[in-house]
């Protein structure tokens, strides 16, 4: 009895880990602002077809633009309406802060829901090392 409470034990251990390892990390890869709506439209459609997809979307240079406050798509529609839906289904936004530190920003003129990483380039080789997938929209 006890070997098949053991058995049972490990194969529920080894199904376990396939499901975590099932999950997609992805990272997309945004420097310039101007394809923010085409890359927040991949990341809304990657989730509906992956919903276990881990997913970060790395910004730096002129694309941590439409991650400010204040920032409209071409439509005049705030940006934030599109973010906070995404990382409410767990996407995260990283801003570079050798960018900030380049263009003189600062935090606070940023969504909150943003995080921010030393260098978003070093980030990006970071992502791939670890295995995500590298898409530039």
């Amino acid at each position: 009895m006890l070997k098949i409470r053991n058995l049972l034990l490990g194969l529920t251990l080894v199904l376990m880990s396939a499901v975590v390892l099932a999950e997609d990390l992805v990272v997309y890869h945004i420097d310039d602002a101007t394809v923010a709506p085409k890359a927040l439209r991949n990341v809304q459609n990657h989730l509906d077809v992956d919903p276990l997809a881990k997913i970060s979307v790395v910004s730096h240079a002129n694309g941590v633009d439409f991650l400010m406050t204040d920032a409209k798509d071409p439509k005049g529609n705030p940006y934030t309406d599109l973010i906070k839906p995404l990382v409410q289904r767990g996407v995260t936004f990283e801003v570079c802060q050798i960018t900030l530190k380049n263009r003189n920003l600062k935090p606070e003129q940023f969504m909150g829901e943003v995080v921010y990483t030393p260098s978003g380039v070093v980030r990006l080789a970071k992502l791939q090392h670890d295995g995500a997938a590298y898409i530039k929209p």
